[in-house]
């Protein structure tokens, strides 16, 4: 099923224009944020070519800590800078990158950089798993601290197990069966329960949009449950990240700017009803309030 939902058209950014893609992380008592970067006036998204980061201490006023990683610094991929995620692991930053539909991972000692290209190749090539396209990395770090590199778009998903130094897969890349999965999963847990999120496509008034559903499964590897719709941007593409901080749960979301090639970050409130399920979340004109 999916939500009617009503729409709130003056969202209140919490980046400078233009970002994409949020990925939300806590870190050395900064919140971080690691978006795409959108180009000025362009008209298509493989024109996107670098990534920035942002960092700060009440999720409301956030420094722009400059361009970290650009796809100068790669031999293997010139275009398509898409969605990334970030990492500490083990006293290091991994920085998990798309380009070109192929996906690397550049490491640093700051989480602000310079990161650098670790392998000097993709740690995942095109087409590694039939069905799936390379992008939209994401990894997360299991309860045990096993760490998952899940990915795809292009109607695919897969994960990919990772040995312990975060730049080598531990076994066979696996294809996951989520439902109406089109790109962009993030994956956080509760209460035991782990939460699959993504965007799926949808028309509206005879255009392409994206709104995100979500899954659940008592294992990470599955079998998932199909738990439908809970958020709507009005844009033609939508991705995100969840965190909870102190008690409380935040979608970090973008929305369509001048442009689908422009957009611009967001956050909200995420919340849960008493079963666990993800209710609705309405995009508001104020946002959040700060942390202290």
């Amino acid at each position: 099923m999916f939500f009617v939902f009503g729409f709130c058209k003056a969202q209140k950014p919490i980046l400078p224009d233009f970002y994409a893609d949020p990925s939300i992380h806590y870190w050395d008592n900064t919140y971080w944020i690691y978006p795409s970067t959108d180009e000025k006036d362009s008209k298509d998204w493989s024109e996107m070519k670098r990534w920035h980061t942002f960092s700060s201490k009440d999720l409301i006023n956030w420094k722009n800590e400059g361009e970290i990683f650009n796809l100068d610094k790669i031999s293997w991929a010139k275009n398509s800078a898409f969605a990334p995620d970030a990492i500490k692991w083990k006293g290091k930053y991994y920085f998990f990158f798309p380009a070109e539909f192929q996906i690397g991972v550049a490491v640093s000692k700051n989480p602000n950089g310079p990161f650098k290209d670790s392998l000097g190749k993709p740690i995942i090539g095109k087409e590694a798993v039939e069905g799936v396209l390379s992008f939209d990395p994401h990894i997360f770090i299991d309860d045990d601290k096993t760490p998952y590199l899940f990915y795809g778009g292009g109607n695919g998903v897969a994960v990919a197990k990772l040995k312990n130094n975060l730049t080598e897969i531990n076994g066979k890349i696996q294809k996951l069966d989520l439902k109406n999965y089109h790109e962009g999963i993030w994956v956080h847990k509760k209460d035991n329960l782990y939460y699959f999120t993504y965007p799926t496509m949808i028309k509206r008034n005879g255009e392409d949009k994206q709104i995100l559903v979500y899954s659940t499964a008592s294992t990470i590897l599955g079998p998932y449950t199909y738990k439908g719709s809970f958020f709507d941007n009005d844009s033609r593409n939508s991705h995100h990240s969840i965190i909870k901080i102190k008690e409380k749960w935040y979608l970090f979301y973008h929305i369509q700017g001048p442009s689908p090639y422009e957009r611009r970050v967001c956050v909200d409130y995420l919340e849960y009803d008493n079963n666990g399920n993800i209710k609705e979340v309405i995009m508001t004109k104020s946002g959040i309030k700060a942390i202290k």
